[in-house]
């Protein structure tokens, strides 16, 4: 079965967006859409149709352009059940342990809420990846709008269930500060201080930094990393201070 290609798009000021294709279906599925134009452009430009978009959360800048997409497309919405009132354009309502399919693939939903109340993810297993939203980025985690370091260590430990070698697609380019907060909670961390160097000169290069990999984070996400939900919440109180 043929790989899924994925497509990241800048937005905003640090957001990214996930155009996700299937090769075999020709089925094209657009992951937290934050704006719709950038996100047309790049399906037309690599002649894809976009069929699907799916929601991690309901944030504006994850759902912002659901509604110009599907206008332009008629596309499915899928997304969390339990926002769906926050997001009316949603299609289909999903919770965790439900599986979601788009072409050829498939995906399973997982809750990972904290974040925002009802936050999803979408793991493919078949492919190692898995898209994540706010809920963790490279060497950080999202805040604790709408849960508890319980919420969010409970996450981490499902997270730390996958591969090393799985791809994790987060939405939004903040790899630089969180590492340069990282390296202070973690001085001696040999692993952590060669990637904040790395993407240092990523980042002058003007070089996106995600996806990221489960391994990656397991070497050097100090939220990941956190022996329990106590130490998360210390971390994260440190990181909203910082």
């Amino acid at each position: 079965m043929a790989a899924l290609e994925i497509v990241r798009i800048p937005v905003l000021s640090d957001n990214y967006v996930w155009l996700v294709h299937d090769p075999a279906s020709k089925a094209t599925m657009v992951v937290d859409p934050a704006v719709a134009d950038p996100v047309l452009d790049a399906a037309k430009a690599r002649g894809w149709t976009i069929t699907d978009i799916w929601n991690t959360h309901w944030h504006p800048d994850h759902t912002g352009g659901n509604a110009a997409i599907k206008d332009a497309t008629g596309c499915r919405i899928t997304g969390p059940a339990a926002e769906y009132e926050r997001i009316p354009t949603l299609d289909v309502r999903v919770t965790g342990g439900d599986v979601v399919r788009f072409g050829s693939k498939q995906a399973d939903v997982w809750d990972v809420p904290a974040h925002t109340a009802g936050h999803i993810a979408y793991h493919f297993a078949d492919d190692a990846a898995i898209f994540v939203g706010d809920t963790m980025f490279a060497m950080g985690c999202g805040r604790l709008f709408e849960g508890t370091a319980e919420q969010m260590f409970a996450n981490m430990q499902k997270f730390r269930s996958l591969d090393d070698a799985t791809r994790v697609y987060c939405a939004h380019e903040y790899t630089l500060s969180n590492a340069r907060f990282a390296i202070g909670v973690d001085p001696d961390n040999h692993a952590l201080a060669a990637r904040l160097a790395a993407v240092e000169a990523a980042r002058a290069a003007g070089e996106a930094t995600v996806p990221t990999s489960i391994g990656e984070e397991r070497a050097t996400n100090p939220f990941f990393r956190a022996a329990d939900a106590d130490e998360l919440a210390r971390i994260r109180a440190l990181k909203d201070a910082a």
